[in-house]
């Protein structure tokens, strides 16, 4: 066989290699298109949005701007509030309620409660038209607490001291190097208990009750869905199928109309990262849920601090 055969034939190896090589990157560009883009397209015309809250709520103005948002957007039929959290800080539970009462004031927003939605993450459901939650969802857990460690006994073990100079004697208060004055723990209760006067108040609010009867309920304990029904924390048991039923016969949201996630990412990001982005989103809220800073007002479902 000749050598310009012998090329030939390798030639044509090589282009039908090629044809295969380029059909696979063609089916793959269509793959990510469909993937991508549908989502887009099926946000064009009336739809719902679904706002997932997860995870350690913190404060994410991204976030709160994107759902206040969506109170100006006239295709937005609806909104499904998912909650699966057991609180956070008191400031970003605020910051969540108080972006959805804004679009709860336009718009029917429903909460739906996932496997938990405790303290913060009960905060955020409060502006919701009406709270669904499974029977054995774990919510409630209306407090707020707040922490700090002391460590100055192992310090004069290793005979180590610890010198601070502050402006007053409440500006280091806590502080991990020596126990709280009797001064700075009766302003420290003070700060706590005018936070959880403001919790109380949101759940006043939000669920039309006296204010006697929240603070009743609210000593830091959680329940279940099922007992949170019976003492009004709730309105009904069910999942977002229950939610969907809800809002078509009490506001007359069909039920065909499609659900759409809310992303605050930029398009751009939404294409490039979309695919991998539930899974570093949710290997960085497992490791926030794992860390809790020891100083500062939280307000989340913490058993190993006794509930509160």
């Amino acid at each position: 066989m000749s050598l310009e055969t012998d090329l030939l034939i390798d030639r044509r190896r090589l282009k039908r290699r090629l044809s295969v090589w380029r059909a696979l990157a063609l089916l793959a560009i269509l793959f990510a298109v469909v993937v991508l883009v549908r989502p887009l397209l099926s946000a064009a015309g009336p739809h719902l949005v679904r706002v997932t809250i997860s995870g350690v709520i913190t404060e994410n103005p991204k976030f709160t701007a994107s759902i206040r948002a969506l109170a100006g957007k006239p295709d937005v039929r609806a909104v499904i509030v998912a909650i699966d959290s057991p609180g956070g800080s008191v400031a970003g539970g605020e910051a969540l309620h108080d972006a959805i009462a804004e679009v709860a004031a336009k718009k029917p927003v429903v909460a739906v409660m996932r496997g938990t939605a405790a303290s913060a993450g009960y905060m955020v459901a409060l502006p919701a038209a009406r709270i669904f939650a499974r029977g054995t969802s774990i919510t409630g857990s209306i407090g707020v607490l707040m922490q700090t460690g002391e460590i100055s006994g192992l310090l004069a073990k290793l005979g180590v001291t610890a010198e601070t100079i502050a402006s007053g004697p409440l500006k280091d208060q806590p502080n991990p190097f020596h126990p709280t004055s009797a001064e700075g723990e009766v302003v420290l209760h003070g700060l706590v208990a005018n936070l959880y006067q403001q919790f109380v108040a949101m759940v006043v609010e939000g669920r039309h009750m006296p204010a006697a009867r929240v603070q009743a309920l609210a000593d830091g304990r959680a329940y279940t869905g099922e007992q949170a029904l019976k003492l009004g924390l709730i309105d009904a048991i069910g999942g977002e199928t229950a939610a969907r039923r809800w809002l078509a016969g009490a506001r007359g949201v069909p039920e065909k109309l499609p659900v759409v996630d809310l992303d605050e990412r930029p398009l751009a990001s939404r294409w490039l990262f979309g695919g991998m982005a539930p899974v570093f989103g949710d290997a960085i809220k497992s490791a926030l849920s794992q860390w809790l800073t020891i100083d500062g007002a939280w307000a989340v479902w913490h058993p190993a601090a006794g509930g509160a």
